[in-house]
């Protein structure tokens, strides 16, 4: 896959480590102007069913491979990404218009998943293709020990805001942990995840331990998730998609984790840096154009320094740099797709119409190379109303809505008041208000001084709408994995259930 020339995407899907072809495919369009630049398969249920298969296939080889065998092939991978880091990144760029060196970013935070679960796999199973802990137990006549063992063949179904990292963050710890994987990247954005399929081949992964089937959520994902064979999905995406997930998964029991969408708020009081929170408010909104399921969008500023906040918010969101995401210095690239533009624009002149102030952008970029592609101004609405769809609703593009507070209850209870509850972020010079905010945020993840640094050591993941189950950190591998009990009687003597097994004195 060339991005220097040529059609991009490849138009079918890898299973048993080669990739067929399809008669149905979609456009790879570039966001920044619009163009079709390559095609990927659209993929069928008879897709599914044959990666499934394949899977199946692929668990019993990988599965029985030990921990140090595993980690040798998840290093072969991150070493395979690392040699293919310029070209993923253009490519990344090219499929869902981030500005590039945030797409090299990226391609790095992925090599750093594959190297911390080769790692933890390496640690947790060593020369075993399972992990054992012995358990005490009260009775000296038994012994108990607790065994993990992969799931089996893992659904994965991934969003196109990152779709190279976040394919990562569930296609390494997954594999760590001995099992398969059907990946079924978003339609919009699947260039990078047909790469990572590759570079698996290359780094010696059994034929099976990965199938990727790129098409539509209504008809491959939905397929997946539908499927017997499979044994768990795991989703990132809206929240809308993830509840459909759980209705399709419940047909069979099957479990599911979900990491779904955000309204997160970042309070901001009196005693800190403007600058800084000034700079933090702008990147925890605008940076991948805005296109965060974490975004702080939600910005709440103390009222002694509301005015000031303002006037340097916006001074700063106009000078940000807009235009083509491959161009050097770029800040702010297009929304990922037709689809992505329509529903924010759409978003944005309904709450233009409800006379919500709005502070700056809103429109298309006058910047050269804006005319044609799906680019939207960083905009900044004032005070709208708190039942308002401009404050509770995610909006997934670079829109941001402010409001001021005077007490710390006070911006507590707004800021726990959403249907989310993914992150929160708090800037201010005093420790003890800092620690204070974390406890009293409800939410999974909390940013103290800054917003939205996410760590491969760290869980990711939060509640109510914004899903449940936590990708990353030390446990990233345990919803992977399932824990069997083994009991074990050790005592020669006989049981005694029943007067009838005692031995006889005779």
């Amino acid at each position: 896959m060339d991005v220097r020339g040529g059609a991009l995407g490849r138009a079918g899907a890898l299973i048993d480590n080669a990739w067929t072809t399809t008669r149905r495919s979609l456009p790879v369009v570039n966001p920044h102007d619009g163009a079709v630049v390559g095609a990927i398969a659209r993929g069928s249920v008879a897709d599914v069913d044959d990666a499934v298969r394949s899977a199946r296939k692929g668990f019993v080889t990988w599965s029985t491979r030990n921990g140090r065998e595993r980690a040798k092939t998840l290093r072969a991978v991150a070493d395979g990404l690392r040699r293919r880091r310029e070209t993923l990144a253009r490519l990344e760029t090219t499929d869902c218009g981030k500005p590039l060196d945030e797409s090299a970013w990226d391609v790095d935070d992925a090599i750093g998943c594959f190297e911390y679960y080769a790692d933890r796999c390496e640690r947790v199973f060593g020369e075993r293709a399972y992990a054992e802990e012995v358990v005490e137990l009260p009775d000296e006549d038994f012994a108990g020990r607790v065994r993990r063992e992969p799931l089996g063949v893992i659904g994965l179904i991934t969003p196109w805001n990152y779709p190279l990292l976040m394919a990562t963050w569930k296609v390494a710890p997954a594999l760590a942990s001995g099992c398969a994987v059907v990946l079924k990247p978003s339609e919009e954005a699947s260039l990078t995840c047909q790469v990572l399929g590759d570079v698996c081949v290359e780094a010696g992964l059994p034929p099976g331990a990965l199938c990727v089937v790129t098409g539509r959520g209504d008809e491959a994902g939905a397929a997946l998730c539908a499927h017997r064979g499979v044994d768990k999905i795991s989703f990132t995406g809206s929240f809308r998609t993830g509840q459909t997930i759980m209705r399709a998964c419940a047909q069979d029991v099957k479990p599911v984790s979900l990491e779904l969408g955000g309204k997160s708020a970042l309070v901001i009081f009196d005693d800190c840096d403007l600058e800084k929170a000034v700079e933090w408010a702008m990147f925890g909104c605008f940076w991948t154009n805005g296109q965060i399921c974490s975004a702080t969008s939600r910005v709440l500023v103390h009222e002694n320094i509301r005015e000031r906040f303002l006037a340097r918010l916006k001074e700063a969101s106009e000078a940000i740099p807009v235009g083509d995401p491959l161009a050097e210095g770029c800040r702010l690239g297009p929304l990922a797709s037709a689809a992505q533009y329509k529903k924010v624009t759409s978003m944005v002149n309904r709450i233009k119409r409800t006379k919500i102030h709005l502070l700056t952008g809103g429109n298309r970029p006058r910047a050269r190379g804006c005319e044609k592609g799906f680019y939207i101004e960083p905009t900044v609405f004032v005070d709208p109303p708190l039942d308002s769809e401009a404050w509770r609703e995610e909006i997934f593009g670079p829109v941001m809505c402010v409001r001021s507070f005077r007490t710390e209850e006070e911006v507590i209870a707004i800021t726990n008041d959403s249907e989310y509850a993914l992150a929160a972020a708090v800037i201010t010079d005093d420790v003890a208000r800092r620690e204070r905010m974390a406890s009293a945020f409800d939410v999974g993840i909390v940013w103290i001084q800054c917003s939205q640094p996410a760590f491969t050591q760290l869980p990711w993941g939060g509640r109510r709408r914004s899903g449940f189950g936590r990708d990353l950190g030390v446990n990233g591998m345990d919803k992977y994995m399932h824990q069997k009990q083994i009991v074990e009687y050790t005592s020669g003597a006989q049981f005694e259930w029943y007067p009838m097994f005692k031995k006889s004195k005779l």
